[in-house]
């Protein structure tokens, strides 16, 4: 692995100056969990690693049912998880955070280092994108405001800009008679990246018995993960039942742009979409079932 200097600033100003100081030369050091990895195997080279996990906005974990979650983009998976009122609140997002890798990485891990990582199979960002995230990004002109569902733009792209840096996530507060869930399908426990992953949001109206309305993303079947709009849409109006979510499976193929790798052929990763939409689109309908038993 190649040499760098390395600093750990305990504010916003400081990262963010010498991140454009740096400009292309420098890499964000939070989890770690990543950009250590692809540093030491040349996938990823750098001059200056600023590390961000001693500035306070970036450890950020707040919650309330009004506000909704504040969360910060170096929050490791297990302090995600380990809140009581997340499980219930944002379900999706703790399923992913439970299978980023082993429960040693998911105490450095974090959900916004996912996100910049920018890998179409991540698990995490699907969660997100059902939950409506949008990225609070600081650079040394000022702050902005990106959709999550906008944040990452090809494999390992996003757009953060030089001497940018992700500072935090903000989800909106649960809705009512609402839940999600995620799921993805790798080929064995040893291979920790999914072939396809699928998350899956509804809300039901006051009866529980109809769908108002839905949203669902899939993972590794495209350049990012993407919305699956059609798919989402079909459920507004509808039963819920198995045969609604069976038909918003078979449109939620219609996303995908796969391809075949070492983990699967595109043809199976479009089966995949149906498949774990239809799971995913169950478990969220079980979990709003079972909070009003």
């Amino acid at each position: 692995m190649k040499d760098f200097e390395y600093s750990a600033p305990d504010d916003l100003q400081t990262a963010t100056a010498l991140l454009a100081e740096h400009g292309e030369r420098a890499r964000v050091l939070a989890g770690g969990t990543d950009i250590i990895v692809q540093l030491r195997e040349g996938l990823r080279s750098a001059d200056f690693v600023v590390d961000v996990k001693n500035i306070p906005e970036l450890m950020t974990l707040e919650y309330s049912p009004r506000k909704g979650l504040t969360l910060g983009a170096s929050t490791s998976c297990q302090e995600i998880y380990d809140h009581p009122d997340l499980t219930t609140a944002y379900p999706a997002l703790i399923d992913s955070a439970k299978i980023v890798g082993g429960w040693q990485i998911q105490t450095r891990a974090s959900v916004g280092g996912n996100l910049c990582n920018s890998s179409p199979a991540a698990d995490t960002i699907p969660a997100l994108l059902v939950h409506q995230a949008t990225c609070q990004i600081q650079g040394q002109a000022g702050s902005r405001e990106v959709p999550a569902s906008e944040f990452c733009t090809g494999p390992g792209q996003n757009v953060l800009k030089p001497g940018e840096l992700l500072v935090t996530l903000q989800l909106p507060g649960p809705a009512a008679n609402s839940s999600s869930a995620y799921e993805r399908f790798i080929p064995r426990n040893e291979m920790d990246i999914a072939v396809a992953g699928a998350a899956s949001w509804i809300q039901l109206d006051a009866s529980g018995q109809t769908i108002e309305e839905a949203r669902i993303a899939l993972a590794a079947v495209a350049a990012t993960p993407v919305m699956a709009t059609e798919a989402a849409e079909s459920l507004r109006g509808k039963p819920a039942t198995a045969e609604s979510f069976a038909e918003a499976g078979e449109l939620a193929k219609n996303a995908a742009s796969p391809i075949s790798d070492m983990r699967g052929t595109a043809e199976y990763r479009v089966h995949l979409c149906s498949v774990l939409t239809q799971r995913t689109l169950a478990r969220a309908l079980a979990r709003i079932q079972e909070a009003g038993s």
